[in-house]
Order: structure tokens, then C-alpha cells, then sequence
């Protein structure tokens, strides 16, 4: 399973490239291209022809069509996808149905995202004596859960609180702390239900109150994080800066970009292009690039309006 919890073992060069040829969608030899955010009316135009399936697979190669290279990934929009974005965008939803479907479309994203990992050929047994081919995914992944204290209704005080609080113990949610606090990060929830056991670390990071810089305030990750494949949650992408500077203190903890997966639920082309221009190596994941990203998602999802 992806979510054992076992970190992976030390690979050599010949390991890393097998690994490499039996992840999904791998990108190709381009993607250290400098990548160019396309136009709002190319955004739209790509959006409406993966609809009605006429982008190649189905839409998946939507990102090349934009300029964006392999590395930037969107899920095949099909009728259901379309429907979660706009009950999410639409402002008269009420916030049961808008939980109900944010939930519904992490789950779908979170699946697709452990289709990233790297997985081996397998032969097991049946109940019936006979033998069946398969797959297993590589052992060693986790997730990292960003917070962000302003979206989710999280005041400066609070960040504090759960700064300190955090420092006496690992907390899996802010369940565990007062359940009078949000839960933690919206994804987190929708990996959990996947991978039961997966280990999962935290970013808190809030801007600046006068320059608007994103600053890190805490950061708690498994001991061998560096030797793991990670995938990073952010439900929305904007400017991207909050998650280049996630990103950097998971460099700075001994992690390759490579081995880094970006899940997000909407992204606007200039966030994802930050993000890709920064890290060229990341895989990032979402269901739809638009000019205008949902960012009520945080006080919306959290009841914080």
C-alpha cells in the first residue's frame, strides 16, 4: 500500500531510475523548460474542449496545450468535476452542501495523487489457489499539510497557540487540541480516509502583516522525511508563494523537489507557473487552472465568514 509507514530505502541511481520509469504520467525530457502562463481566454478555450473531450487522454494533456509542461497535471474534467467546481464557486451554496462537495472532490484528487506514486510488479495468491499479477506501491510516502492561518479563520493569536501547543506534542488535527478549532487542513481529512496509518507532517505559515510575505512559524515532519515521498496539500493556488515557501523548508529538511507531489483543488496559471518556474522537478496536481481561484474556500469550507 502507498501509506505504509516505513520510510523508503536508500536507492541507488539504477533503483531511482526504475522507480522513475513506474510512475505514472512521468514526465518527459522538457521539464526543465521555463514554463508560460497562457491567457485567460486559452484557459477557457482548453477548459471547454477537455469537456467535450477533445484534448488528447481524455484532457490530461491539457497542461502541454498551455504551456505549462508535463510537470502541471490536471484531472480529466468530465460532467461530475464540472458540477463540484461550480456548486464550490457558486456564492448562494449553502455551507453543508459545500463541505459536502469540497470533500468529494479532495477525494478525487487525493486518489489521483497516489497514482503518482512509484509502484512494483507483484504475484499473489487467490482464495482460489490461483495466481493473479499485480502491482504494490514503493513504501516510504507521507503527507504535509499546509496551514495557513488567515484562510482558514485562524487568527495571529491562535497560529501562536498551536505554535506552542504543537511543540509539546504532535498533533494529527486540531481535533486533538480544542474542538472548538477548525479541523486541520481541509485535504488532510480526504488522505486519511485512503491511507489510514499515513504519517502526515504540518507547515503553519501566515503572511506578514505589513509586507504580505508569506512567513513559516512552525514546521513538524517525520525524522526520515527526507528519504520519503511527499505529498503536499494546498486546496487553492494563487500567487503560489505560499507554497514555495512550504516547499523550501522541505528542501531544507534534506527532501529532493523530485520527490514532491502537489495536490491542490484549483489553481490560477500564475500560481502554478511560480511554483514550476521555482521548482521544476515538483508534480503538481489540481482539476482546474482559472485566472480567478476560489479563495472564500478557507472561511467557506471552515465556517468562518
Amino acid at each position: 500500500m502507498p501509506c505504509h509507514n516505513q520510510s523508503l530505502n536508500n536507492v541507488t541511481t539504477g533503483q531511482e531510475h526504475n522507480l522513475t520509469k513506474h510512475v505514472r504520467f512521468a514526465a518527459s525530457s522538457n521539464s526543465s523548460s521555463v514554463p508560460v502562463a497562457p491567457s485567460s481566454e486559452a484557459v477557457d478555450d482548453v477548459n471547454k474542449q477537455r469537456l467535450n473531450g477533445n484534448c488528447p487522454n481524455g484532457g490530461g494533456l491539457g497542461p502541454d496545450v498551455l504551456n505549462l509542461g508535463p510537470q502541471l497535471k490536471l484531472l480529466p474534467l468530465n460532467s461530475q468535476i464540472l458540477e463540484l467546481q461550480t456548486i464550490i464557486r457558486d456564492k448562494t451554496t449553502s455551507r453543508g452542501d459545500f463541505v459536502f462537495c469540497a470533500d468529494r472532490l479532495i477525494r478525487l484528487v487525493v486518489e489521483e495523487g497516489l497514482n503518482q506514486l512509484p509502484y512494483s510488479e507483484c504475484t499473489v495468491t487467490t482464495p482460489t489457489g490461483h495466481m493473479y499479477e499485480g502491482v504494490q506501491f514503493e513504501r516510504g510516502n507521507c503527507g504535509v499539510s499546509i496551514m495557513r492561518s488567515g484562510e482558514s479563520g485562524i487568527s495571529e493569536k491562535m497560529s501562536l497557540f498551536l505554535l506552542f501547543s504543537c511543540y509539546f506534542t504532535y498533533l494529527t488535527s486540531f481535533r486533538d487540541l480544542c474542538l472548538s478549532i477548525p479541523p486541520g487542513e481541509a485535504m488532510e481529512q480526504g488522505l486519511r480516509d485512503c491511507c489510514r496509518s499515513i504519517r502526515i507532517g504540518k507547515i503553519l505559515i501566515q503572511s506578514d502583516e505589513e509586507t504580505q510575505e508569506a512567513k513559516v512559524y512552525y514546521a513538524k515532519f517525520p525524522p526520515d522525511i527526507n528519504r520519503r515521498k511527499v505529498l503536499l496539500m494546498y486546496p487553492i493556488l494563487s500567487t503560489g508563494n505560499t507554497v514555495i515557501e512550504a516547499v523550501q523548508v522541505l528542501i531544507e529538511h534534506g527532501l529532493q523537489p523530485k520527490h514532491i507531489i502537489l495536490l491542490s483543488l484549483f489553481s490560477t496559471p500564475h500560481g502554478a507557473k511560480a511554483i514550476l518556474q521555482e521548482f521544476p522537478e515538483i508534480t503538481l496536481l489540481t482539476t482546474e487552472l482559472h485566472p480567478v481561484a476560489p479563495t472564500h474556500f478557507g472561511q467557506k469550507y471552515f465556517g468562518t465568514e
